[in-house]
């Protein structure tokens, strides 16, 4: 008989690969016109998006930053890049600033050469998937939930997606962290803490849950992917 934790594993694991195939049949005009109004409203949040503020590199069509970044570093606003120092274990946030040398790390998503680790006091988390809870479903590798488990002081979560990333529920488990605010191209959904929901009893799946179509397929450059 299969266990529900082995139940959820597969359903989440079903749920990530439809979205991430409806992503990969995003045509490059839709994708920018998206992307676009997702800015749009990001802009929207500019009084929350306190620094040190921690953005991701774009892979395998996720919503690109870098210039929404790029203008907050000329208003004055310290930035971070997540970067995998150890693998399945916490990430660090290293300063990232338009213009610095880069390198390739970890499954060849490029980080900053040099590590001047920062203390994030906002993060802009890449959706796969998202529920109406304010839980994240990301690609299964749980560097984001290991994390926020030891990150304090907590950082305002902001979750980055596509509306058609919204579902009911990803059933989650106790090492799942919820976010604070999802933006995706129809608006900016905020999940208050007071509101916080009851969570499903599940085990962590940060091994065993991994995508297999994960590994090698981040860019070697620092252009974003082609789908």
């Amino acid at each position: 008989m299969v266990e529900a934790g082995e139940e959820v594993a597969a359903r989440r694991r079903q749920q990530r690969a439809e979205l991430l195939a409806r992503r990969r049949a995003l045509a490059e005009e839709e994708r920018r016109a998206l992307a676009t109004r997702i800015l749009a409203h990001l802009e929207e949040l500019r009084p929350l998006l306190e620094g040190p503020l921690a953005f991701y590199w774009p892979i395998r069509g996720e919503v690109d930053l870098r210039r929404f970044a790029e203008g907050l570093a000329m208003a004055g606003t310290e930035l971070a890049l997540p970067v995998i120092v150890t693998r399945n274990a916490p990430m660090e946030f290293w300063r990232w600033a338009p213009g610095m040398a880069m390198r390739e790390g970890i499954w060849k998503i490029p980080i900053p050469a040099e590590r001047e680790p920062l203390l994030p006091r906002t993060l802009l988390l890449p959706l796969v998937g998202f529920d109406a809870a304010g839980y994240r479903l990301g690609y299964g590798g749980g560097y984001y939930d290991r994390t926020l488990a030891v990150l304090r002081p907590r950082p305002r979560l902001i979750g980055i997606g596509y509306g058609f990333s919204g579902l009911a529920t990803i059933h989650p488990g106790p090492h799942d962290q919820r976010l604070d605010l999802v933006v995706t191209e129809r608006g900016i959904e905020r999940f208050p803490a007071e509101e916080e929901p009851v969570r499903c009893a599940s085990p962590p799946c940060y091994g065993e849950d991994v995508d297999p179509a994960w590994m090698g397929l981040a860019p070697t450059k620092r252009s974003p992917p082609e789908e």
